[in-house]
């Protein structure tokens, strides 16, 4: 378990150390190369997470969501049971600021969606590995609602997020893409 959390730390250090102006340009390399996926041409559902740094930068992509017709639904955490639901977000003030600095759609200002709905859902992380696997950052809630999910998987990578090696659980499930500055990977299953 410590070699989760000896990757998390290195990671977060490393990608604390991007200048904004970097972190900007990369994020916006990253969400290019995600438009120009079919995966995402064709989805008319997108679930994602609303990122706060060191994450690849959402807003640019909800947005675009939003201005090619497509509806975004963002995950909330149910701390209760560990699980999460995904809700309708039209507009970024339908979000509120929760445990852990993260934004969740505001609950009596969004509507619930099944997750047979969603047709691309973009999968956060910390560390990727060529397969797919991925690092999290430490709730599982990604891992329980994966083991339900069977549409379209990928994640956003910063170059210094796909490393070698990541210690694989039973529980774990591979994305389907990785999606960096550089292009799309196909992971291997």
């Amino acid at each position: 378990m410590d070699g989760k959390l000896e990757i998390r730390e290195k990671l977060k250090s490393e990608l604390a150390k991007l200048d904004l102006p970097i972190y900007e340009d990369l994020s916006y390399q990253i969400a290019l190369n995600l438009f120009n996926d079919l995966g995402w041409k064709q989805a008319k559902t997108i679930g994602i997470t609303v990122s706060r740094p060191p994450e690849v930068d959402t807003f640019q992509i909800i947005r675009k969501a939003w201005e090619q017709g497509k509806q975004v639904v963002i995950p909330k955490c149910l701390p209760k049971t560990k699980e999460m639901e995904f809700r309708i977000l039209e507009k970024f003030s339908q979000l509120e600021r929760v445990y852990f600095n993260l934004y969740e759609p505001i609950v009596d200002k969004t509507k619930k969606v099944d997750p047979n709905q969603i047709d691309l859902l973009i999968v956060p992380g910390l560390a990727f590995n060529s397969s797919g696997y991925r690092l999290g950052f430490g709730g599982g809630y990604y891992d329980r609602f994966l083991k339900h999910y069977n549409n379209e998987t990928v994640s956003l990578a910063f170059p210094q997020q796909l490393v070698e090696e990541i210690p694989v659980e039973a529980h774990d499930l591979p994305v389907g893409k990785i999606i960096t500055s550089q292009g799309v990977f196909v992971c291997g299953s």
